[in-house]
């Protein structure tokens, strides 16, 4: 019998003894070593995240890293023993949007790990087999709990088509920002601006990749490429009319409020191109998994915060509290 931390409704959270139960057809059984928690589990906790998009009771856990103990019947048998983390839309795999590669985009509708499905924030975690992305036996879980995050920033840098040498402003010097920093640099950006309001950021940006830092006031437009990861009020008006004419925009956060909307005429008279990201397809994940175990991406410094299973409403606390610094907040058994 294993533990699980669950949501029953908004603000009420419990540790509580967990069955596995039997694996069905494909299926891996996966013993979680990290967790992480993100701004969308702050809002199941709270109650804010929309309600097609949560089923309570919940355990949530959509990112995570562990290693495979057991596989059902279907399942590749070498996985047992592997590393690995996994994709937490359950696509079916079978739609033209999952044929084509965009997996987060299934017809059949949303069904994810830790909103929908049971997640890691748990002792064990079951999943389809078939999401699963091994990692080297070397690889750090530590870090690699990260990985959820990193994909559906790589989901935002192939849609941004990055030629070597283009300029690139990302606005948000958060999480994601900062592995959307990586990514990019990895991937021969020129000019690479990280623009967030909070200058404690600067150094971070810059260890990860990013040749200058500006506050939003300071942007003077004109990039290639401008990749949006701050999800705030303005941010994604600020994105377009930071790229150039005929450059690319990609959009990734959802602001809570807005209060400075894009216009028609934003785009139009600039000629942008905008594209937008919902979650990583199996293609971004692979790419993100890829650069993480060549050593083009490297999560770990963006850790802040550990936390035992037990401490998870603790750990959720401290990322809402906005007074004090938090980068990424992980979970551990």
């Amino acid at each position: 019998m294993g533990r699980a931390v669950r949501i029953g409704e908004p603000g009420v959270l419990a540790v509580v003894e967990a069955e596995v139960g039997e694996l069905g057809w494909g299926e891996a059984l996966v013993a979680v070593a990290w967790a992480g928690i993100c701004g969308s589990d702050l809002e199941v906790f709270q109650g804010s995240r929309p309600a097609e998009f949560v089923r309570y009771p919940v355990v949530p856990g959509h990112e995570w890293s562990g290693t495979v103990v057991r596989v059902g019947d279907g399942a590749d048998p070498e996985l047992v023993g592997r590393k690995v983390v996994g994709e937490g839309f359950r696509n079916c795999g079978w739609c033209t949007a999952c044929r084509e590669g965009d997996t987060s985009l299934c017809s059949a509708g949303y069904d994810e790990t830790g909103f929908t499905q049971p997640g890691a924030w748990a002792d064990h975690l079951k999943l389809p087999a078939r999401l699963l992305h091994p990692l080297p036996d070397e690889a750090d879980l530590r870090a690699a709990a990260l990985l959820e995050p990193a994909a559906c920033m790589a989901s935002a840098v192939l849609k941004a088509d990055l030629r070597v040498g283009e300029s690139v402003a990302v606005i948000g010097g958060g999480t994601l920002g900062l592995l959307a920093t990586q990514l990019l640099a990895a991937a021969g950006a020129g000019h690479l601006v990280v623009v967030d309001p909070r200058a404690d950021r600067a150094e971070p940006a810059k260890a990860c990749g990013a040749t200058d830092f500006r506050a939003p006031d300071e942007l003077d437009g004109g990039f290639d490429v401008v990749l949006e990861a701050a999800g705030a009020s303005g941010t994604g008006r600020l994105a377009v009319r930071s790229t150039r004419r005929g450059g690319r925009t990609v959009l990734t956060g959802i602001a809570p409020e807005e209060h400075e909307p894009l216009a028609p005429a934003d785009l139009v008279g600039s000629a942008v191109t905008v594209h937008t990201v919902f979650g990583a397809s199996t293609s971004a994940w692979a790419h993100a998994v890829r650069a993480f175990a060549t050593g083009r991406l490297d999560p770990a410094p963006l850790i802040t915060h550990e936390f035992v299973l037990d401490d998870a409403e603790q750990a959720l606390r401290a990322l809402a509290d906005r007074t004090v610094p938090t980068g990424k907040v992980l979970l551990h058994p």
